[in-house]
């Protein structure tokens, strides 16, 4: 397959298209991550299809001192990969394709969601995100756009944008990539030496450590469940062999599904150890939230949740998250 590289909507929008257009919106510097986007991508529009990749490093979505400057550009590898992964376009356009008019005076507001977590660690962030994935998703006129999961907020305020301003486009979710350590692929990854990138695995331990502790307790309550709420349940519970049910198995037996206090509380405890490092981990938040409209979820939450962290090591700020479902008696989704 060889992959067309364009630069102009027009020269888009004369492609001739015989079934579905899936777009993958990227700022470039393109890893397996994407390589994982396109793929899946590939799969979605099928032979007949078309895959687009974009490549665009949208100047709204850096804050004052953030690192517009120094955001790897690499488009020759960026073709490469693309094209190796099954994509029949890269649309890299210029600024002034995507903003004929300089800064757009018109923008889209992210709202009280996009103020949270991400949005008040970067102050409108989200609003440049969303205005940028909405013009692309005019300028390159899509069946379905794929996001990685990685940016768990950016996805889910996208779908929210889709849904409430009633795009004609499908979402789709795919799954985070990580390297074989753990570490959740970024194109920021680069910028860790190898001291800082060893600190940076923090961010990946503690969320399987509050995975692990999820998991622990829904197959106690499903245990518990199948004994009747008696002494009988604290002593079936204590057989299982968990040391932390043995201390007190009836009042882990009669716990809210799930305990989300206990999960952040494991995850926590990896992250305040990675602070005492050399490097330290300096974190911005740990949040267990819902993915609705990322508050976070009280003590009775059941369904579906968010497990997300920001932290910087150095110079370089990284995100993860972890998806978990509550109140179904079901380890980590």
């Amino acid at each position: 397959m060889t992959t067309t590289l364009l630069s102009t909507a027009g020269e888009l929008h004369a492609r001739v298209r015989a079934g579905r257009r899936a777009v993958v919106m990227t700022m470039g510097a393109l890893h397996e991550g994407h390589a994982t986007l396109i793929r899946a991508a590939r799969s979605i529009a099928g032979r007949d299809g078309e895959v687009v990749v974009t490549v665009f490093v949208n100047p709204l979505q850096f804050g004052q001192g953030e690192d517009l400057d120094r955001y790897p550009r690499t488009l020759d590898a960026d073709l490469k990969l693309a094209e190796e992964s099954g994509a029949d376009v890269v649309f890299a356009p210029a600024v002034d394709e995507v903003y004929p008019g300089g800064e757009p005076q018109v923008r889209i507001t992210a709202g009280p969601m996009g103020e949270r977590l991400e949005g008040s660690a970067r102050p409108g962030h989200f609003d440049g995100m969303l205005t940028v994935v909405a013009k692309l998703l005019h300028l390159t006129r899509p069946d379905v756009a794929l996001y990685g999961q990685k940016d768990a907020q950016q996805l889910a305020l996208i779908r929210r944008m889709v849904r409430d301003l009633n795009f004609g486009v499908e979402i789709v979710g795919v799954p985070t990539v990580r390297e074989d350590d753990g570490l959740a692929l970024s194109s920021r990854n680069r910028y860790l030496s190898p001291a800082e990138r060893r600190t940076a695995l923090a961010l990946s331990s503690a969320l399987f450590a509050g995975q692990d502790r999820h998991a622990a307790q829904e197959a106690l309550r499903a245990r518990a469940r199948e004994v009747p709420a008696t002494r009988a349940r604290a002593e079936a519970l204590s057989a299982i062999g968990e040391s932390r049910a043995a201390a007190d198995a009836h009042a882990v037996a009669t716990a809210v599904p799930g305990g989300p206090a206990a999960v952040r509380a494991a995850a926590r405890q990896v992250l305040d150890e990675a602070a005492r490092l050399d490097p330290p981990l300096a974190l911005d938040y740990l949040a267990l939230v819902d993915p609705a409209d990322f508050t976070e979820i009280e003590r009775d939450f059941t369904g579906e949740a968010v497990l997300a962290v920001a932290a910087r090591v150095g110079a370089t700020r990284l995100i993860d998250n972890l998806p978990l479902t509550f109140g179904t008696f079901g380890a980590a989704s």
